[in-house]
């Protein structure tokens, strides 16, 4: 284990295809994201690299990447961290966030057809037996595949765009809170599903909104208590 405090089997395996550098980058940006690496860690290019099985090199090119993109901080004579979000930044990502989802759960609501309904309901089943059985990973995973189905079904190329733009950065800040959101979260996609199958595009955008505004208020009662 990392003296960086890595929890063990939690660095997923280098896929083949594709420069290292990249490799290296999305092992470490899916470790962040997942908080396997915990906002603030210390991250040691040595003990990194050997846990990758790759030389210094590439994780420093993934780290220098990675400062840039947001998710690390470099810092003068004492090294790379894990970047802590401010409540301002997660407070407008959250926000942006919410623009998008509810107005994806609106052309969900116009567009969506029987089988992807079906494909939503499926997706809530699993995330129920998630919480259920305290599968904090899992949940979370079903979460953002549930929301990336509704913005599927949407059909807007650009808005999922965007959405997808920021995929990353809401699952770092609803993976603390997913267990405190609990089942209550996942009632308020079965009610979303109901107004998507009524059509109802109204109520679909309400709920969402709701929905997300929910998680960007639990955030925030975190920070603070």
């Amino acid at each position: 284990m990392l003296s960086t405090g890595l929890p063990q089997g939690s660095v997923p395996k280098l896929e083949r295809p594709g420069p290292l550098r990249d490799r290296v980058y999305g092992a470490l940006l899916e470790l962040i994201t997942t908080r396997a690496l915990q906002p603030g860690q210390h991250l040691v290019e040595s003990e990194l690299a050997g846990h990758l099985g790759v030389s210094r090199q590439p994780v420093r090119e993934a780290l220098q990447r990675l400062n840039t993109e947001g998710w690390v901080d470099l810092r003068p004579a004492q090294g790379a961290f894990v970047h802590e979000p401010t409540d301002e930044e997660a407070d407008q990502l959250l926000t942006v966030r919410t623009l998008l989802e509810a107005e994806a759960a609106r052309l969900a609501a116009a567009n969506a057809g029987s089988a992807g309904i079906a494909a939503l309901e499926a997706l809530c089943a699993e995330g129920e037996e998630a919480v259920a059985a305290d599968d904090v990973d899992a949940a979370v995973a079903l979460n953002a595949r549930f929301h990336a189905k509704v913005m599927e079904l949407a059909g807007n190329a650009v808005l999922a765009e965007l959405a997808g733009q920021v995929d990353r950065r809401v699952r770092w800040y609803y993976t603390p809170i997913a267990r405190q959101r609990g089942r209550q979260s996942w009632i308020e996609h079965r009610a979303l599903i109901a107004a998507i199958a009524d059509r109802d595009q109204r109520r679909a955008t309400e709920l969402m909104r709701e929905h997300t505004e929910h998680t960007r208020t639990s955030y925030h009662a975190r920070q603070r208590s």
